[in-house]
């Protein structure tokens, strides 16, 4: 009775490092998997096909924007925005300077090779609820989604 005690006994450590082994191995793909089938990318040549494909697409992209690339969160507002703008300057009806003490993060649920990770430290304006850093003619833009909430709650309504 012994030997069948020991042999359950470790065939049940053996199962549980298994599974733990393979939580491990797979765990982060299934996190990478999960969060990414909330989001949706796309890449347009300009800010006219861009704006007709997509209605979450901000209206202050300029029609003329080339190279255009977006990454959106499909459960809330968070975006990622990349455009070269031909005239190197921010669009109409964009605002040089930040409102308030700083600019809002990037949304940590987003992440595309093509946005770089310290772009808050640039951000030199907003483009309605989006924060942007205009660099020569690249402009890259974000939206945080609670940031965008916050400002729905206060009573600022445009959502672009």
């Amino acid at each position: 009775m012994k030997g069948i005690v020991s042999k359950v006994a470790l065939g049940v450590a053996g199962t549980g490092m298994a599974v733990a082994v393979a939580a491990v191995a797979i765990g982060p793909r299934v996190s990478d998997w999960y969060s990414g089938r909330h989001q949706e990318q796309a890449a347009y040549e300009t800010g006219t096909q861009a704006k007709a494909d997509r209605r979450s697409m901000p209206a202050w992209l300029p029609d003329n924007a080339s190279g255009v690339k977006y990454l959106m969160s499909t459960t809330g507002d968070d975006r990622l925005l990349r455009a070269t703008l031909p005239e190197g300057r921010l669009p109409v009806g964009c605002t040089a300077g930040l409102p308030g003490r700083a600019a809002h993060p990037v949304p940590e649920s987003l992440k595309a090779g093509w946005f770089p990770e310290n772009v808050v430290t640039k951000a030199s304006g907003t483009c309605g609820h989006y924060n942007v850093a205009l660099t020569g003619n690249q402009l890259y833009a974000w939206q945080d989604g609670a940031a965008v909430q916050a400002a729905l709650r206060a009573g600022n309504v445009a959502k672009h």
